[in-house]
């Protein structure tokens, strides 16, 4: 089958309400500082009712990574579930503005569109509540074979771990992507998603479910349980085809094989939102690899879109990836 599309996303459709807050608040509400935490409606309602004044975009973790794949060119294509709601309606209205494929049919009944509640520190760091809604009723006749198949990169969130159904969509889409001898990549999403579901996430990497393996620096660590991030290497490397490891300012190692290769972060002025950081390093990265590029310079994409995301409110590009990836004579 021809290659229709560079990368399909596949995760929480979500719409996010973003708000600056004081340490105080998280505390007084009982939040893990930089954590994602899954709740309930009522829980949903009363965050929202205790926040100050919000912002709502368009949100989700492979969504993110989707959008920034086609702000640098890329053809691009996302599944994920949403109510026909407003907020819904406004979700597919944003991904499709992105110049994303978006044809996920909508639930007409159940649990609203999927919204996270987004706390921003002074330090630019976020806090994630998250409503997951009808995200959770993502099911495997929501995967599209076809769409699958005529991608050259299937990127699934480590977030569909968490509703049964997803996860039986997660496995779907990743053996139809074999089957048609794509690759299968897939983000760990969050520390605190490995511990719920590290052993399977191992067996997922170790058997080779997944092609590529992207993660933070505190998922690695919670992954293999080690504070000893060359131990943590270590272990990836022998777990993993192809993996990045990203170290926030210190910037990014790609693992594959018997080679680990350091990349430097972008430069920055000023970190306003952390919000999508590696949602958005996560698209440059897989941009890359989707055009064929050495993992240096797959790493460079990551990097460049991480910086632009993190240098403003919201989680995702406000500026044209592909034009500041040509200044920088990246080679799009």
């Amino acid at each position: 089958m021809v290659v229709r599309y560079d990368v399909l996303g596949i995760g929480n459709a979500i719409v996010d309400v973003i708000a600056r807050s004081e340490d105080d608040f998280l505390i007084d509400h009982g939040m893990r500082k930089g954590a994602m935490t899954l709740i309930d409606e009522a829980r949903a309602e009363a965050i929202y009712d205790a926040m100050g004044p919000a912002i709502e975009m368009s949100g989700g973790s492979a969504a993110n990574t989707i959008v920034g794949v086609a702000s640098l060119g890329a053809r691009a294509a996302f599944v994920g579930k949403i109510k026909n709601d407003t907020l819904g309606r406004a979700f597919t209205h944003d991904i499709r503005a992105a110049s994303v494929t978006f044809d996920t049919p909508p639930a007409h009944d159940g649990p609203s569109t999927g919204r996270c509640y987004v706390l921003v520190t002074p330090d630019g760091e976020r806090t994630l509540n998250t409503y997951l809604g009808a995200a959770q009723e993502l099911e495997p006749d929501d995967v599209d074979a076809e769409l699958v198949a005529a991608s050259a990169i299937t990127y699934l969130e480590g977030y569909l771990w968490d509703p049964r159904d997803a996860k039986d969509a997660f496995l779907k889409a990743a053996a139809i992507a074999h089957d048609a001898k794509r690759v299968v990549a897939l983000s760990l999403s969050d520390a605190f998603c490995v511990d719920r579901w590290r052993d399977e996430f191992l067996e997922l990497i170790r058997s080779h479910v997944v092609d590529v393996t992207l993660a933070n620096e505190a998922e690695l660590h919670s992954l293999y349980q080690t504070a000893d991030f060359d131990s943590a290497i270590t272990a990836l490397r022998a777990d993993a085809r192809l993996a990045v490891v990203t170290r926030g300012e210190h910037g990014c190692v790609v693992v594959s094989g018997a080679t680990t290769e350091a990349v430097p972060a972008f430069q920055v002025e000023r970190v306003v939102d952390t919000t999508g950081a590696g949602d958005l390093f996560a698209a440059g990265f897989l941009f890359g690899l989707a055009r064929r590029t050495d993992h240096a310079t797959a790493a460079r994409f990551g990097a460049l879109a991480a910086a632009e995301v993190i240098g403003h409110l919201g989680a995702r590009p406000e500026s044209s990836l592909k034009e500041l990836a040509r200044q920088d004579g990246l080679p799009i």
